[in-house]
């Protein structure tokens, strides 16, 4: 079979609107009614002269009719707000939404399950807006959290969409601190929204047929009143001046704004909006908006947009300030942020007011979740995650990371601006590149010929190091090519048979993991055959702050680009990398948010996630695994209190004072930067990475043997199956006993002892958490050992993540069952109730069937124990080198002597005092810090 051509793209793309078209709109549809519409469509095209491949077809229907999604849920704070969309549904037109709605299925030909989502998500976030007519005095402040590449970019375009049609008059975007994201924001709202290029075409009267694109650019559609004081061309953010010339009549129709987050840009703004329309207020020389709603959306809400400074209230940092200050200068004002990583949005302080700036940008009204949807490639299925009761589905990890460790001298982890590296790539980057080649290849052979196709590159945040790197890759890839040309040399066939090699090796396995409707294999002969137009195609471009590269994806969506991006921040705020399939990224940080945000991976990649790949460093991969695990926890806690119905205040302050909170972003957003209060109060928090270094097994085992002969001297203690328990144990033999003797690995962020201990020690000064239960966890089926003066079998986690000659890292240390086994009958039946009615209505809430647990879990479990009922889990675990030499439990000569693993996990009751624990964030992570060589030359 040969690869489509253009014709033949043409023709399967007009046939997969069709079906769609064809197909029932408001549910899903069944196999026999996608068969039929399929076959019917399929006739068609044979009849008209422009067949198309059925099979083909029915891959590409069913790729997009198979996506599932789940409703977004929320917190709300109805605080003097009135519900109006309801009649306003009736009562006004909705042109802007139904002509970006029909541009999303008609032409992005978007799954209807997500498109139906998206109408769903967009009109929660407008309720929970103010009525733009609504008289007097308002302001709602809210925040939207997607994932990393997850659609956040269409949905607030959905949002702004449906703002104009409910009379919102200014709508205003802030799109990262660069250009370069400022203008592809721009580009996609002029498709989306305005519906014409804003480089040539600025108001809608203006008449300039060639520049309508996007909904603008569909046949029969209506020339709807809007215009834009921005433009997408590279230097197009506001100027005072161009809007001055453009005369706008503000108020009488939609006026929108794609601006940098820049404190001229906002200063400038919030000028001339007071010159333009500003009436002075009695009492005050400031002057007020006054009947012209604004809306601001602000992208990446925690990047730049949070106050930094040390005293909220006098002295506002300087984006923060302006933001808040254009807010507070209009009578009718709503904030909306959307981003990915809301950790800092969440340690706003709710309380901060200025005179003049106005309140903070706390998300106090509200805070919307939007799950992906089902083909989205996240961090839970390129790190994997298991799921902590046994009533979910774990999800397993892809089989797509590459290990990189030959980099150190190349790119060594801290170097400053003006390293040079070794000419010599390093091997694992030779790799990288070829298998990017390969990939572009395998998708020409797949049809995918007109695709674009990045390859990101991420190993320093210095430019100049990037473009020593940009100039280096450049001479490998133009080599290949050279080679390749020559199709009868010896370098010629080496060059193939290293190709081949990877294929076979890589590629050939990793495809057949995946299932064959959705990556149908490739022989080698096709994937050769394209090799050389692949390469050809290749550019190797350096995007960073300084460079005039550009990433030309819209100029080029009839063709396709192909380009390998070597940047490092730049890369990693809001820019997406159109194609992505193949990663080599080294750069570290000490922050989830900042991790997360680099991780441009995720993503949809339709028809090509088995030829995706990830190089990076083991060590990299841990900290991704814990940052999953973290991100889920946080999402998790979110739909409980979603469920039952509590309020962003609320959960800001749970977030706030939770042991979660340790590193999930930078210090100076975490409490002005100083000092960060974490309470345990309702937590669980668990050991998942171990030090498998000699001298720390060694020495946690030994510290679990003096525990364990503690307890036995002054709690007795009982045989409970396989386990032993001791009862009313003492807070002060916890701490030092087990606690201040117990060494973490040093990548463990969220588990540290001695922050567990001051904890403790506070509560136990209110009489709380004084009666401690202590279970030594063993199974029935493990290997015997004596830990301290007793026998038990060890735990054994067959479900490593990670294993490393000094680091084994698990998905979860706690059976859940465990957790509740020391409660009464009574109790036990208030946490299973409780456990029950909050899946039940967080399945409600996304058109899940309910699945009733038989196990209690969460929140819910450590709220019915007392305020002196805690509970320590001891696991000692079968060190992984059993896992290792006979992939089970059996002794092997080897591994015989291997010292067990020790592990642990606390369930915290709910705290009455909401205590917490202070502690200087900059003194305990400065030594965890990576990017600590600031020379100023950084993006």
């Amino acid at each position: 079979m040969t690869a489509p051509t253009t014709g033949d793209d043409d023709a399967l793309r007009q046939a997969v609107r069709l079906v769609l078209a064809a197909l029932p709109q408001d549910r899903q549809p069944t196999p026999q009614e996608i068969d039929s519409s399929i076959d019917a469509v399929h006739r068609l095209q044979q009849t008209l002269g422009h067949p198309v491949d059925r099979q083909a077809l029915a891959r590409e229907i069913q790729a997009r009719v198979a996506v599932w999604q789940d409703d977004a849920v929320g917190l709300t704070n109805a605080a003097d707000h009135r519900e109006w969309l309801a009649e306003a549904k009736v009562e006004r037109g909705w042109e802007f939404w139904d002509r970006y709605r029909r541009y999303l299925e008609d032409v992005r030909i978007m799954a209807p399950q997500v498109v139906r989502r998206l109408d769903q998500s967009t009109d929660r976030i407008l309720r929970q807006l103010e009525d733009p007519q609504r008289d007097g005095r308002w302001r709602r402040t809210g925040l939207v959290v997607g994932q990393v590449q997850s659609g956040k970019t269409g949905n607030y375009i959905g949002l702004a969409a449906k703002a104009a049609d409910a009379g919102y008059k200014l709508i205003v975007i802030l799109a990262g601190i660069h250009n370069s994201l400022r203008s592809q924001t721009q580009l996609r709202v002029d498709e989306g929204l305005l519906g014409f290029d804003t480089q040539y075409q600025q108001r809608y009267d203006q008449d300039t047929n060639s520049a309508r694109i996007g909904v603008g650019a569909m046949p029969g559609v209506k020339r709807l009143k809007i215009a834009s004081l921005t433009n997408s061309a590279e230097n197009g953010d506001f100027r005072r001046q161009v809007a001055a010339n453009l005369n706008l009549p503000i108020g009488d129709y939609p006026v929108v704004l794609v601006i940098k987050k820049h404190r001229s840009i906002l200063e400038y703004l919030r000028r001339w909006m007071i010159e333009v329309e500003g009436e002075a207020t009695a009492g005050t020389t400031e002057k007020i908006v006054h009947d012209v709603p604004l809306l601001v959306i602000d992208d990446e809400a925690d990047h730049a947009s949070v106050d930094t400074s040390r005293d909220d209230d006098t002295d506002p940092s300087t984006i923060n300030r302006s933001i808040r200050h254009l807010l507070n200068s209009f009578d009718r004002a709503a904030y909306v942020g959307y981003t990915a990583t809301p950790f800092a949005n969440i340690y706003i302080d709710h309380d901060a007011d200025h005179d003049v700036f106005g309140t903070d940008l706390f998300p106090d009204s509200f805070i919307e979740s939007l799950p992906a949807p089902s083909n989205y490639l996240g961090p839970e299925r390129v790190f994997g995650l298991r799921a902590d009761d046994p009533d979910e589905t774990s999800i397993e990890q892809l089989p797509i990371f590459r290990p990189v460790d030959d980099h150190d001298t190349w790119m060594p982890q801290r170097h400053r601006k003006d390293w040079t590296p070794p000419e010599q790539l390093p091997t694992s980057l030779e790799e990288a590149i070829d298998s990017f080649i390969l990939t572009c290849a395998a998708r020409r052979a797949r049809g995918q010929v007109r695709e674009h196709n990045s390859m990101l590159i991420h190993v320093t945040r210095f430019q100049a190091v990037q473009n020593l790197v940009r100039d280096q890759v450049d001479e490998y890839v133009g080599l290949l090519h050279d080679r390749l040309r020559d199709t009868k040399g010896d370098q010629a066939d080496r060059a193939l048979t290293r190709l081949r090699e990877l294929w076979q090796r890589d590629f050939t396995p990793t495809t057949a993991a995946f299932p064959a409707d959705e990556a149908p294999p490739v022989p080698w002969d096709r994937v050769a055959a394209e090799l050389r137009p692949a390469l050809a195609k290749i550019d190797v471009r350096a995007i960073n702050g300084t460079s005039r590269d550009a990433l030309e994806y819209y100029e080029h969506r009839r063709t396709g680009v192909s380009v390998i991006a070597v940047g490092g921040d730049k890369l990693s705020r809001g820019l997406t990398l159109e194609g992505l399939s193949i990663s080599y990224y080294l750069r570290s940080s000490a922050a989830y948010d900042t991790l997360l945000q680099m991780g441009r991976w995720f993503g949809y990649r339709p028809g090509y996630e088995d030829l995706c790949r990830l190089y990076t460093s083991p060590d990299l991969l841990d900290a991704y695994v814990e940052i999953t695990a973290a991100d889920n926890e946080l999402r998790r806690d979110f739909e409980e209190m979603a469920a039952l119905g509590e309020t962003p205040e609320r959960f800001g302050l749970r977030v706030r004072a939770s042991s979660a909170g340790l590193a999930v972003t930078a210090p100076n957003k975490m409490r002005r930067g100083i000092k960060v209060r974490l309470s345990y109060s309702g937590e669980l928090p668990e050991t998942t990475i171990f030090d498998l270094r000699p001298a720390t097994l060694d020495h946690n085992l030994t510290n679990l043997d003096n525990f364990v002969r503690l307890l036995d001297k002054n709690h007795g203690g009982r045989t409970d199956g396989g386990s032993i328990v001791w009862e009313n144990v003492t807070p002060q033999d916890i701490i030092e006993g087990f606690l201040d003797g117990y060494l973490p690995d040093r990548g463990s962020y969220r588990v540290r002892p001695a922050f567990i201990a001051q904890y403790i020690r506070l509560c136990a000064a209110r009489q709380e958490l004084s009666r401690w239960t202590v279970r030594l966890v063993g199974t029935p089926q493990g290997k015997p050992a004596t830990v301290g003066s007793r026998d038990v079998r060890l735990v054994t986690r067959t479900e490593s993540r990670d294993i490393t000659d000094d680091r084994y890292t698990i998905r979860r240390v706690l059976s859940p069952a465990d957790e509740s086994r020391d409660l009464s009958d009574e109790q036990r039946d208030r946490a299973l109730a409780g456990t029950r009615k909050v899946r039940r209505l967080k399945a409600e809430q996304t058109s899940r069937p309910f699945k009733e647990p038989d196990v209690p879990t969460g929140q819910p479990l450590r709220r019915v124990r007392t305020v002196d009922q805690p509970l320590l889990l001891i696991y000692p675990l079968m060190h992984p080198e059993h896992i290792i030499r006979t992939g089970h439990t059996e002794d092997c000569d080897r591994c015989a002597d291997a010292t067990p693993v020790v592990g642990f996990a606390i369930s915290f009751p709910f705290s009455e005092h909401a205590s917490e624990t202070e502690y200087v964030v900059n003194e305990i992570w400065a030594q965890q810090e990576i990017d600590d060589f600031d020379d100023g030359d950084d993006e």
